[in-house]
């Protein structure tokens, strides 16, 4: 038998070999493994063709076209065979991450706004319904701002009420809002009216308890305008009294002395505790802009009067929720936050 023949035969053998044992194969390992043994670069087939050097130049291509058949046979049920294990191992994972679309959804945590900025949003609605604009200022303050531009030269006694924190000589984080006050007046340049509130932190040395804190939140308010009289005062904050507290809200005026007011009062609104007792609590401070700073902030006093306030939010906040305890606003307590996330 000649060479030709033989290798001729002993390529159609192996296809026969090939295809038998890949119809077997049950595993991609074994897939694996048996492309090696016929494809491989040592494998069967290559070992059959490496004889072709024996045969004559017009022999090889007779050769070269039956190997050629017989590894695109083999490669095509690899090919067949490796897809069907693909195919097979994406239904197995599908079958087991398989989900229940008919379920119901689970509900994702939704968070809520800040009892502090509830009242603060709410406060800004009032005053904006009023005509009032909103300004804002630095909280590290110079001390001219916040103490000499209100009639609070060096070394006034009245200094001592608000503890402060000096960041240098000159520098201190603000105690009120009042210096935006100030910094409004001075936008103005003398020209009125002017309308501004002035919401923020302030902060003042001060141990933390039940009814205190070091930094907490303030909207100072301040109009200035020919002929502001006490009167309009009085009728500003008896009608956000009733819009923060409702309908039925009283307010009384008293006197008391802030250096940058004067005449001043503090502003106390009725409150019925949970017996039904009707009393009176403090919530404001308040008064007519003394002319010095008036005059400060570049409006001429013998023209121009004004009224000016300043509200606690944490206390509004406190009597709007009947929260006994200021510290509950900064604890980051979940229990109590969420309280407020439906309101």
């Amino acid at each position: 038998m000649s060479e030709i023949v033989q290798m001729q035969e002993h390529l159609l053998a192996l296809k026969s070999e090939a295809l038998e044992v890949l119809e077997k194969v049950a595993t991609p390992k074994e897939l694996a493994d048996l492309r090696v043994k016929y494809s491989g670069k040592k494998g069967a087939l290559t070992e059959v063709l490496r004889g072709m050097g024996k045969l004559s130049a017009e022999e090889r291509p007779v050769v070269g076209q039956v190997a050629n058949e017989v590894r695109e046979a083999i490669e095509e049920v690899i090919n067949r065979k490796q897809e069907e294990f693909v195919r097979a191992e994406t239904n197995e994972r599908l079958a087991a991450e398989k989900i229940d679309v008919t379920l119901p959804g689970r509900g994702l945590p939704q968070g809520g706004i800040h009892p502090i900025n509830k009242v603060i949003e709410q406060m800004e609605d009032i005053f904006l319904g009023m005509g009032y604009s909103v300004a804002e200022g630095p909280q590290a303050e110079s001390d001219y701002y916040n103490f000499e531009a209100l009639n609070l030269p060096k070394n006034h006694p009245a200094r001592d009420m608000q503890d402060s924190f000096y960041l240098t000589d000159e520098l201190l984080m603000r105690t009120h809002t009042s210096p935006v006050q100030i910094r409004a007046m001075e936008a103005a340049k003398g020209k009125a009216p002017l309308k501004v509130i002035c919401p923020g932190a302030v902060y003042r040395r001060d141990d933390d308890d039940a009814t205190h804190s070091f930094q907490f939140f303030q909207i100072e308010g301040l109009v200035i305008d020919k002929g502001i009289r006490m009167s309009d005062l009085k009728g500003t904050l008896l009608q956000f009294a009733r819009e923060m507290f409702g309908e039925s809200t009283e307010i009384r005026l008293r006197p008391s002395f802030f250096p940058f007011t004067e005449p001043s009062v503090e502003v106390d609104v009725t409150f019925v505790k949970k017996n039904g007792e009707r009393i009176w609590i403090e919530v404001l401070g308040c008064g007519m802009v003394h002319p010095k700073v008036l005059e400060m902030g570049g409006f001429d006093p013998e023209v121009y009067s004004g009224f000016a306030f300043g509200i606690g939010v944490e206390r509004i906040a406190i009597l709007k929720y009947g929260i006994d305890d200021i510290r509950h606003f900064y604890s980051n307590d979940m229990r109590f936050l969420k309280q407020f996330s439906r309101i």
